[in-house]
């Protein structure tokens, strides 16, 4: 993980081995259109107050991505200055956009991959400002190279990114950040918050982009018993025996076509002054294959992925923990893996649930909701104030908004709405969606209590609707459908890497401080 300090050096005394400075696009009222950016201003001197001119010469133009490389003139004590683009410039008297400068300082770490030491000067109004920054540079400087090199003798669904091996280049090594006041409360609160938050982002990442034949149930719930005693996280795991038992038919007839036997997993975070309780549950399909309903070829490779939810739930969890949240969190990972088999559920097979309600399973690739059903009823059994899934839940959902945004549904319009502001909050594209009535009577079943498939216009739709038929009553509900950003299979982006994402992490975060402040109700 690259480290993170609050320098209390100047952009003109950091010693070095780059510094990061922005610029931003004018009104164009102006022959120049760059606007030096706040934090460079040592660096505009030492270029002799042309450093606009300078990068205009070189055809930048402040975009947002766009990271231009010059040699360091005399007064400075670093050998390279970076200039990022930070988009349009804010109206005066108003502060640069948290998200533009957190995906700013994500691509200049990007492109210091290599480097041991970078001074990041971009505006630091705020603490919000600084936190921003440093989650930006944190998680932009994520790389996963726990299979590069040849070597291979830890437990890889353990390990951490720290570095690379066969000739690939280091992460950058630490962020130095500047402007961010080092002895100021709330500016070293904001420093730690992203630390936190951001090591269990990447931390996601590791276990969404390890490979299937290393992340199953049982070596997943391992990695979460492992950080549950780390953080003072109390971990249950329910083994077959104990699904049997309890009577989880969701989880069991999913799993039970693989020679990895589901989990249940509960990861539970208390505070002694909490007020509050919050439960998180997570998909976790180690592998989608689709089952018997077997994906076809181009729609199965990146299906490793399919546990994203599961893994933001667990991130989530340890997050508040280590930030001490004044709010319990309990999360539930539904872990399993969806193989076809001589063992495996059928099509036309009928599953009773945890709740007691018959599914008829017309498809095993919509498997996802059946795993999750048997949480929510056991999560609802505890009495939450509010639950919330996550999950890459369905293609409709992608087709519905994109790659890069998930959908917000709930069975309350207030709490849906609170997430989808909490989401915009922290950087997080999303969009509530509806939970149509009239789309309930397709899951009609002649032989099951429901079926687990309905209409196909309006897929994602549909899903929402069928989970929320196992929330317990009165509870507040929301459904996170994270299908689109939760994998990202093109060219990395501000801080986003190519593969897992950690979507929806912040998301969650977010929603338990703002629980534990009682901003919810």
């Amino acid at each position: 993980m690259t480290a993170l300090t609050l320098s209390t050096s100047g952009a003109a005394t950091l010693r070095a081995d780059a510094l990061v400075v922005g610029v931003a696009k004018g009104d164009g009222s102006t022959s120049g259109d760059l606007v030096v950016a706040p934090g460079a201003e040592a660096v505009d001197q030492a270029f002799d107050g042309k450093l606009a001119t300078v990068l205009e010469t070189l055809g930048a133009s402040g975009a947002e991505g766009e990271v231009t490389k010059l040699p360091a003139p005399a007064g400075l004590k670093v050998p390279v200055v970076v200039v990022v683009g930070l988009g349009p410039a804010p109206a005066k008297d108003e502060d640069y956009d948290a998200e533009a400068l957190r995906r700013a300082a994500g691509n200049a770490a990007r492109a210091l991959k290599g480097t041991k030491k970078a001074g990041f000067a971009l505006p630091t109004g705020s603490a919000e400002d600084a936190g921003a920054i440093a989650e930006g540079a944190l998680l932009g400087a994520y790389a996963f190279t726990a299979y590069q090199g040849g070597e291979n003798k830890l437990a890889p669904a353990a390990k951490s990114s720290k570095g690379a091996k066969g000739g690939a280049k280091l992460p950058l090594g630490e962020v130095a950040l500047l402007g961010a006041k080092p002895r100021d409360k709330a500016f070293k609160a904001a420093a730690e918050r992203a630390v936190a938050v951001s090591e269990e982002i990447n931390r996601a990442r590791d276990l969404i982009n390890t490979p299937p034949n290393d992340l199953y149930p049982e070596s997943f719930a391992a990695v979460a018993t492992t950080a549950g005693k780390e953080h003072g996280i109390k971990v249950q795991v329910l083994d077959e025996k104990a699904l049997v038992k309890g009577g989880y038919g969701g989880l069991l007839g999913v799993g039970q076509g693989s020679t990895h036997g589901p989990r249940l997993v509960k990861l539970s975070y208390t505070h002694p002054k909490a007020e509050k309780t919050l439960a998180l549950v997570g998909k976790g399909i180690t592998y989608d294959s689709g089952g018997i309903s077997l994906k076809p070829a181009g729609h199965n490779e990146t299906m490793k992925c399919d546990m994203s939810g599961a893994a933001a739930v667990f991130a989530a969890v340890v997050s508040a923990s280590r930030l001490g949240l004044r709010v319990n969190v309990t999360g539930w990972l539904a872990l399993a893996e969806n193989m076809p088999s001589g063992n495996a559920t059928r099509p036309g097979d009928v599953l009773r649930m945890y709740s007691g309600k018959t599914v008829e399973v017309l498809n095993t690739d919509a498997e996802g909701r059946l795993v999750l059903a048997d949480a929510l009823t056991r999560a609802s059994e505890e009495k939450p104030d509010a639950i919330v899934d996550v999950a890459t839940l369905t293609g409709a959902m992608v087709l519905a908004l994109g790659n890069r945004t998930f959908g917000v549904m709930a069975n309350d319009d207030a709490f849906r709405t609170s997430i989808h502001e909490i989401a915009s909050e922290v950087g997080e594209a999303s969009w509530p969606m509806p939970l149509p009535a009239d789309l309930r009577k397709g899951m009609d079943s002649p032989t099951a209590d429901i079926a687990n498939m309905g209409e196909r216009m309006g897929g994602g739709l549909v899903a929402g609707l069928f989970l929320k038929e196992f929330v317990g009553e009165g509870i507040a509900w929301a459904h996170l459908d994270i299908a689109g950003p939760a994998f990202h299979e093109g060219a990395p982006y501000g801080y986003t890497p190519k593969g897992g994402t950690g979507s929806a992490v912040r998301t969650l975060v977010r929603l338990a401080e703002r629980t534990a402040a009682g901003d919810l109700g």
